[in-house]
């Protein structure tokens, strides 16, 4: 008996140093859909709300004035499962010198908008310096993408969804001259902006520069890893599959991850036999099995896997050790929450994570509307009903 248990106990140290909780910073939030900290002071998060404003917590407490409100400029998005509104934010590299940042929201005239804010202080933004980047009139009302973020060579990175409405008709995904369906890598030092020499599209006919990535369906949510510049983009499927994809931080850019031509690595147009050369598969996918129309009247799809996946970060933090270098995503509609690590550009050690996660706190089990990262490379889970919660060691 002695020998067993000296034989298990590594195994069972293991299982409890990677074992994962979570803690509630604040709630009240109304509709937030992602959460970032000043550059370099953790001690200020920004939750972006999806009617226009960006909500500061100072020192885990909510603030009563808002960093910024352009509530009149950004569409209400009043009915359930309305993907419009404020979508993305992002501060400049050079923040601390510039005081500038970067939103993504569409507009009461169907536009999507990439505009330049700059900060009055920490505290207030002034909302009279917006300066419009581009602009870019929306076929449909959904698949809106709006994610931004920058890099580790300083460029924003756009996600732009496939223009919406089902199955991508106007076949964006697969169309090199136009932004829709695509992730896009711009310069914002240039006026209006500019398109890097180094995109690998770049001055090429018939073929947009902006374009870094291709094939995609509805990015939501797409991240770098604080350590390597790996990219992970969260993908959003159309009737089957959720995916999730990966490129390496040595990428050139230029990768076509197969939408339409496939939903995941499965053949979505056509429906067999489809030509998948030169499509990059995803590196890990999950079936799309919840009932979206449940989750849109308010009701639980916790058995499921889910149906909308919302991408996440590689953990670099200092609070968990163990989970060093894994990437944690979850699911809008289920609620799950799963881990697991690169190696060899494949996913391995895949773990549902969502027991002890929800369990922490006993309140939040869906509705896992973005995760995010702050400046100490500590992870935060955004709960679309309203709170914003931060990952800890589990007990």
């Amino acid at each position: 008996m002695k020998k067993i248990l000296i034989a298990i106990l590594p195994f069972l140290l293991q299982a409890e140093e990677l074992s994962l909780s979570s803690t509630l910073i604040a709630d009240g939030f109304s509709k937030p859909l992602f959460v970032t900290s000043d550059p370099t002071n953790s001690r200020f998060l920004y939750v972006v709300e999806q009617a226009g404003k960006i909500v500061i917590i100072k020192n885990d407490e909510k603030l009563n004035e808002p960093f910024l409100d352009i509530s009149d400029r950004v569409v209400n998005p009043g009915r359930p499962g309305d993907e419009r509104g404020l979508l993305g934010f992002a501060f400049h590299p050079d923040y601390e010198s510039n005081n500038k940042f970067y939103v993504n929201y569409i507009n009461n005239d169907g536009y999507t908008i990439i505009s330049e804010f700059s900060a009055q202080s920490s505290l207030v933004a002034n909302t009279l310096s917006e300066r419009v980047i581009f602009d870019l009139k929306q076929p449909y009302g959904n698949h809106n993408g709006g994610h931004m973020q920058f890099g580790p060579d300083d460029y924003l990175y756009i996600s732009i969804g496939d223009g919406g409405k089902r199955g991508d008709p106007l076949n964006a995904g697969q169309d090199l001259n136009t932004l829709f369906g695509k992730v896009i890598r711009i310069d914002v030092n240039k006026t209006p902006y500019g398109i890097p020499k180094s995109n690998p599209y770049y001055g090429q006919k018939d073929k947009r520069g902006e374009i870094w990535a291709w094939g995609l369906r509805n990015v939501w949510r797409f991240s770098f890893d604080k350590k390597n510049g790996d990219i992970y983009y969260g993908d959003v499927g159309q009737n089957k599959w959720e995916e999730i994809n990966y490129e390496p931080y040595t990428s050139k850019g230029g990768v076509n991850y197969g939408w339409r031509i496939m939903e995941a690595s499965k053949c979505y147009n056509p429906e067999k036999n489809c030509n998948k050369t030169n499509l990059k598969l995803p590196i890990h996918e999950y079936p799309n099995d919840a009932n979206y129309m449940v989750v849109l009247g308010g009701g639980s799809q916790m058995n499921s896997d889910g149906c909308s996946v919302t991408g996440g970060y590689v953990y670099r933090g200092e609070n968990i050790k163990k989970l060093n270098g894994y990437y944690i995503f979850g699911d809008y509609c289920s609620g799950n929450i799963w881990t697991f690590k690169v190696i060899n550009e494949k996913a391995v050690e895949l773990t549902n994570r969502t027991e002890e996660i929800n369990l922490a706190n006993g309140e939040f089990t869906t509705y896992i509307s973005s995760f995010g990262e702050d400046a100490d490379g500590e992870i935060y889970i955004v709960e679309y009903s309203g709170g914003i919660y931060k990952l800890k060691q589990g007990r």
